[in-house]
């Protein structure tokens, strides 16, 4: 055999090395600094990278490498997280596009797009928040609630499937996550009276393996037959009210590798008016729970049984929701943990064995509702700022308005947290708001809104709305906090350099010291900043990438809030950053 035959040989099975995405891949994502191949930098959430090569001394000479537009006429809300992979990067972008980008250069190398029909009925924007990568396909879900898969190389579609009907309310907005072959899925659309579920499709076929709703009293599925009922028909539901209970699971999950565990949130409960649900007034035997509404689930992955659940806001009557990430981590003392910001305003600890509750600390300012959190993880809740009932008012119509704090955009609402391997601490990206809010009567409407409240969010301090934190989660105290005039709605990420990424809706991309919080760097990147940072290491030099575009649910839905930000340009840009060799140095 000849040299140039050895070469080619060697080419082939260095190409050949790079042809499929494996489980081992996805399962090493955190530790292989060359890739970033799941939603989270890692399926446990963590949005940790142990790259150090940037640090705090020299972040300061971070540079553009490149820049690249998914704009033209369709610049809105951009959160998606990039995926990286043997030297692509692979988006979303909003109204359901997804983009492969050469890494080096910023070039082209496919888009494909949705083509979305007339009457989808998004929620929070026209958003989409990432795709998943495995074997030799792409997968994203889109705005009329289908699941794509797509050849990684070229953007042809292998298959497509309907998830939900979109003409109901569904839609689908999270990146997907990759389990043993399966494509593991969430549904959006609680506003609309929908049923959340999680679904797990074969990668390679696109059929349905399994389908677990989250509302008590529907049935599962499990290899295209009827498996088990979701909890106890009208335990906590009364009469047919859970036949459209809400309870999307609409940002994703995580997957915990150590207990073979999937974990989803479940949404708000429909319609917001608590009242309706037989959930307005306090009871001794938890009949008005509304199951498993504003809950986290313990699933697993193989059949999509229940493992566990935990409501964080039983009887919710404030769309404080319960999707919010579920971060798995090991704390200071070596116990085995979930961390999760709820939208309520406190901050749970879990047992990664079993989601039994461990602690609860609130880690945004003036909440309202509850005076705190039982020894049970049950909310003490100060029944006097609960919306009234509109059937007590005098005129029927509308119940009597309270200002509560948070506002039902919440403490934190979707945008990631990070937990820092380096410090121990959550770094969370909050709120300080509070609302006016009051029901009303409401009935369902097939694909009509079904909230029976009314709302108007306001600032509870003039200087600011938006606080990163940085938060010890076996305390709960907060260890310093970055302050910013408008709300934070991007996502985080830290790093063994000793840094914090994240964005503001003004268009700064920062880096902040992990320990005290100060500002090292930023970058002006013309749009607001909604997206979710990642960093890789390629040719021996580090990387950074955010998505800027301004939009989501502030300007939508945000009341007072949104005339703060009504001057914001909107974008759709992804802003590739690199450390030069020359100056990784340099101070």
């Amino acid at each position: 055999m000849n040299r140039f035959t050895l070469a080619v040989c060697a080419a082939l099975i260095a190409t050949s090395a790079h042809a499929q995405v494996t489980d081992e891949d996805l399962a090493n994502d955190q530790s292989d600094t060359s890739q970033v191949v799941t939603n989270g930098m890692g399926r446990d959430l963590q949005r940790y990278s142990p790259l150090e090569i940037l640090n705090k001394d020299n972040v300061k000479n971070l540079v553009p490498a490149w820049a690249f537009s998914m704009g033209g006429e369709k610049q809105r809300g951009q959160e998606a997280q990039p995926i990286v992979y043997d030297g692509i990067i692979y988006v979303t972008g909003s109204y359901s596009r997804l983009f492969a980008i050469d890494a080096m250069t910023g070039k082209e190398v496919w888009q494909y797009d949705a083509r979305l029909p007339e009457g989808i009925l998004p929620c929070c924007d026209v958003i989409n928040r990432g795709a998943a990568i495995y074997g030799d396909k792409i997968f994203f879900g889109t705005l009329d609630a289908r699941l794509v898969a797509l050849d990684r190389k070229t953007g042809d579609v292998v298959w497509n499937k309907k998830m939900e009907n979109y003409k109901e309310g569904y839609s689908y907005t999270a990146a997907p996550m990759i389990v043993d072959g399966k494509v593991i899925v969430g549904n959006s659309g609680g506003e609309f009276g929908v049923v959340g579920a999680v679904s797990a499709y074969d990668a390679e076929t696109g059929d349905m393996l399994w389908k677990r709703p989250t509302i008590e009293g529907h049935m599962g599925e499990l290899n295209g037959e009827p498996s088990t009922m979701t909890g106890e028909m009208n335990k906590t539901w009364p009469g047919d009210m859970w036949k459209t209970g809400g309870g999307a699971t609409w940002l994703g999950g995580s997957y915990d590798a150590e207990t073979d565990t999937l974990v989803f949130g479940a949404g708000n409960p429909a319609p917001w008016n608590s009242h309706l649900r037989g959930a307005g007034e306090p009871n001794d035997d938890n009949s008005g729970d509304n199951l498993y509404a504003a809950s986290r689930l313990g699933i697993d992955p193989a059949t999509g049984e229940i493992k566990w659940h935990f409501q964080t806001t039983p009887r919710e009557g404030w769309d404080f929701d319960g999707v919010n990430e579920v971060v798995a981590f090991t704390d200071r003392d070596g116990n085995k943990r979930f961390g999760t910001a709820d939208r309520n305003g406190f901050f749970y600890v879990l047992n990664r064995e079993d989601g039994a509750f461990v602690t609860a600390h609130p880690f945004v300012k003036e909440i309202t509702w509850a005076e705190g959190i039982d020894e049970t993880g049950r909310p003490i809740y100060n029944e006097a700022n609960r919306p009234g009932n509109p059937l007590a008012a005098a005129d029927g119509e509308k119940g009597e308005t309270i200002f509560s704090v948070p506002s039902f955009l919440g403490g934190k609402n979707w945008m990631p947290m990070s937990f820092s391997q380096k410090t121990g601490n959550f770094y969370v990206p909050s709120n300080e708001w509070g609302m006016d809010i009051w029901n009303e009567p409401i009935s369902y409407k097939k694909g009509a809104a079904y909230l029976g409240a009314g709302f108007t969010i306001k600032p509870l301090y003039e200087d600011y709305i938006g606080a990163l934190k940085a938060l010890d989660p076996m305390t709960g105290e907060i260890k310093w906090e970055y302050h910013n005039e408008a709300p934070l709605w991007a996502g985080v990420m830290s790093t063994a350099g000793g840094l914090v990424f994240t964005g503001n809706p003004e268009g700064e991309f920062l880096a902040l010291d992990d320990e005290t919080g100060e500002v090292l760097w930023s970058f002006q990147t013309g749009s607001g900043i909604v997206g979710q940072p990642i960093t890789w290491e390629q040719d021996g030099e580090q990387y950074v990438s955010i998505l800027s575009g301004w939009g989501g649910a502030v300007p939508l839905w945000g009341g007072e809030v949104a005339s703060k930000v009504n001057y914001l340009n909107q974008g759709a840009m992804l802003w590739t950053f690199r450390l030069p060799k020359q100056l990784a140095s340099a101070e």
